[in-house]
């Protein structure tokens, strides 16, 4: 399996650089693993409706232009399903039967995905209502799809 992992935004503290490095290396025992960063597009003071939808669309821009027509694109949304992670081991699985071994997840930037790249979106997941920073998402991201891998080999994880 290869995951993607696109996100909006530049990690700058050394923690949570640390524990994505953590992941990153828990896991590459179980998936080839690619990190890629988009910068954030710089908000105006006071920004209208129309300049954050200008700001999403031109990162949705960078993005698209980081996937392949191959890959299966899973956009992190608070609309999208939700899952246990025993659920999301299962969906996990699912991809890996059907012929979806090249996965991208994307993480957007702080005012949301823009509409193009919802339509290049394969799936919606969601972890929930509550808004987190990308920084903390992209942490809670590979330790899910770290947990996932756990869970599909039958091995021990925390509980």
């Amino acid at each position: 399996m290869k995951v993607t992992v696109i996100t909006v935004g530049k990690l700058k503290e050394k923690y949570w650089k640390e524990a994505v490095e953590e992941y990153s290396k828990r896991i590459s025992g179980y998936a080839k693993l690619e990190m890629i960063e988009i910068p954030d597009e710089k908000e105006p003071n006071n920004a209208s409706d129309k300049d954050i939808e200008i700001i999403k669309e031109k990162e949705a821009q960078k993005i698209i232009s980081k996937i392949k027509d191959t890959q299966h694109v899973i956009t992190l949304e608070i609309e999208g399903k939700k899952y246990t992670s025993e659920g999301l081991a299962e969906e996990y699985q699912k991809w890996m039967n059907t012929g979806k071994s090249d996965i991208v997840f994307i993480i957007g930037g702080s005012n949301g995905i823009g509409d193009s790249l919802k339509q290049r979106s394969d799936q919606e997941i969601s972890f929930g209502a509550l808004t987190y920073p990308h920084q903390l998402m992209k942490v809670m991201l590979l330790e899910q799809i770290f947990r996932v891998n756990k869970i599909l080999k039958n091995e021990t994880y925390h509980r």
